[in-house]
């Protein structure tokens, strides 16, 4: 299972978003038997690396903003 496909949530598997909203429009009834199976591990990994890149980004914020605060803190 993914995370919600909202457009507004992903900026950068919005292309591969649109490929498996098309694909499952196109094909209602063979997309339970796996003909989009392709574009969906493409958006899985994806998604994976999307998020692994914002927990690193939010990773390096916690350490700036400690680090700032404990400069505050010594500074006392």
């Amino acid at each position: 299972m993914h995370p919600s496909l909202a457009p507004h949530l992903h900026s950068e598997c919005l292309k591969i978003i649109e490929q498996l909203h098309r694909c499952h429009e196109e094909h209602p009834v063979s997309k339970f038997l796996g003909k989009c199976n392709d574009i969906k591990r493409a958006l899985n990994v994806c998604l994976k690396e999307e998020d692994l890149r914002k927990r690193r980004k939010n990773l390096e914020e916690a350490r700036r903003k400690r680090k700032k605060l404990q400069e505050f803190c010594s500074d006392e």
